[in-house]
């Protein structure tokens, strides 16, 4: 059976950041290479565009000149702050914009792209985000939007955005999840050496990176550690006796540095793990608790439990 044929388009305003393009792009060539039947249509309201690290873009195609249909996916990618919150494209964009969706046609916004699809109205009563720097001004200019706060990226009908650059290239993947199944998106994420997908409501500041806003090398020594060694069991003696201080003192300037104990710390890191392992691998949940650092899997679900909420669909079936 042949294969429907599914354009992409890549609207490219001026400034634009250059990995919000070249993200996607490549996560959509990766799905071209597994035999899947996309074109790509580079399209601007001018033929040259300065992208906003200089290098300039050439030839594209004038976005008005096009009809995307219910098959196909429009990418509007992210621009410097200023230039993207300030721009005007013109009620002629915003015009095929709303042509597009009554098409049915799949859009998506990428970090500050999200402030185009609001001055379109598109975006007026339904869910959305964007990067996590620009939420306020998005709040504050467009109080019909449903915004949501710290996750990476948002589905409402056919209308998808993501928070920022990288989480362009998350979007896109469950794009070719929707599409193409779970296997190939993985097969495309493992092409591309992605280390872990992300889901939807993952913060947009990493885990790894959060209560790391210090300077005290003791505490990166020992934050660096449990990170490494989440399946290990270690005591609060251990633990200081690896930086060569009392574990009193330890457990003290932990909470006092981190905002956070170093039991709930880990915490965090194995809940992340576990998150991780549930959706990317084939384990069976006792062997997923045992490298997360529980002794059954029953302590593994008691602890997800807590945390329901935040859980994708997938992890709440497997632990069902």
């Amino acid at each position: 059976m042949e294969q429907t044929i599914s354009t992409v388009y890549f609207y490219i305003p001026m400034q634009v950041t250059i990995l919000d393009l070249s993200g996607v792009i490549q996560v959509f060539e990766e799905a071209k290479f597994l035999g899947f039947n996309y074109h790509f249509q580079f399209i601007s309201n001018q033929s040259t565009i300065k992208s906003s690290s200089g290098l300039e873009l050439c030839s594209l195609s004038d976005f008005s000149k096009t009809n995307p249909t219910k098959h196909d996916i429009i990418y509007i990618s992210g621009a410097s702050s200023k230039h993207i919150i300030e721009s005007d494209e013109g009620q002629p964009f915003f015009d095929w914009l709303h042509r597009a969706n009554n098409n049915k046609t799949t859009i998506c916004s990428i970090c500050s792209g999200a402030f185009l699809l609001a001055k379109s109205g598109l975006l007026n009563n339904k869910e959305c985000t964007t990067h996590w720097d620009f939420l306020r001004k998005l709040k504050t200019d467009f109080p019909l939007l449903k915004w949501q706060e710290n996750t990476l990226f948002t589905k409402s009908d056919n209308i998808y955005t993501s928070a920022g650059v990288v989480t362009g290239i998350d979007l896109a993947l469950s794009l070719i999840e929707e599409r193409h199944g779970k296997q190939i998106a993985n097969q495309v994420a493992k092409g591309l050496v992605i280390y872990k997908r992300r889901h939807a409501t993952d913060e947009q500041e990493s885990v790894y990176l959060q209560n790391r806003s210090h300077q005290d090398e003791k505490i990166h020594i020992i934050q660096d550690w449990i990170i490494h060694n989440l399946e290990e069991a270690s005591t609060i003696e251990q633990l200081a006796e690896i930086v060569h201080v009392s574990p009193r003192n330890l457990t003290r300037t932990f909470k006092k540095i981190t905002g956070v104990t170093i039991a709930e710390y880990r915490t965090k890191l194995r809940i992340e793990k576990a998150k991780s392992l549930l959706s990317n691998s084939d384990y069976k949940v006792e062997h997923i608790a045992n490298l997360c650092g529980y002794k059954t899997s029953k302590q593994l679900r008691l602890t997800l439990e807590k945390h329901h909420e935040s859980l994708p669909s997938e992890i709440k079936n497997k632990l069902s």
